[in-house]
């Protein structure tokens, strides 16, 4: 009977745990993925991972909506809507609930930018779709500065093993990128 109890009072707090837990793999696993497809990893051996990328994200923002969703019915918590949709209209563990609340919207644009790239243009949605990295940094520091769990080594095993490898080929990303170079001189027109 304690059991029940405590499953009542506490199941939308751990629901909620878990959903967020599983968003940030899910969501470090589509950041990695699609870096891989980027930089040609992707169709290395002849597969096409877009499918796995699409699939990871809207995984990952199905996560994220219970992960928010179940805070509504916490019994402690007891957090309004504007509380979890608007940055630091709450002060609870301000600046990671903020962190966490402009992540999450900026996961949902950017992730659902895709259904509409041919209406905002392919370079705008390339543009906006790259800003999905630092959604998921925030998402990172999210979790690790509000989670409950943040300091505990299971969680931050779990952590290290999702974000790592995202991280080690976002950095491999941004150290190899070049920036567009100025027109050769060999290339210019003269004028005689």
């Amino acid at each position: 009977m304690m059991l029940a109890a405590a499953l009542s009072t506490q199941f939308f707090w751990i629901t909620s745990r878990a959903a967020g837990t599983v968003a940030l793999v899910l969501a470090s696993a589509s950041v990695g993925v699609g870096l891989a497809i980027s930089e040609r990893f992707g169709r290395a051996r002849g597969g096409d991972l877009r499918v796995t990328h699409e699939a990871l994200s809207l995984a990952a923002l199905a996560a994220l909506a219970v992960h928010a969703l179940s805070l509504l019915l916490d019994a402690y918590f007891h957090p309004t809507v504007a509380d979890l949709l608007i940055p630091f209209h709450m002060d609870y563990k301000e600046p990671y609930m903020a962190l966490g609340i402009i992540s999450g919207w900026l996961m949902v644009i950017f992730g659902l930018s895709y259904y509409v790239r041919d209406r905002i243009g392919m370079n705008r949605w390339k543009v906006l779709h790259r800003l999905t990295a630092l959604a998921w940094i925030l998402g990172v520091v999210h979790t690790l500065g509000e989670g409950s769990d943040a300091g505990a080594p299971w969680f931050l095993a779990i952590v290290a093993i999702a974000v790592v490898p995202a991280a080690l080929l976002l950095i491999a990303r941004l150290l190899t990128t070049r920036p567009p170079s100025a027109p050769s001189a060999t290339g210019a027109r003269t004028l005689s």
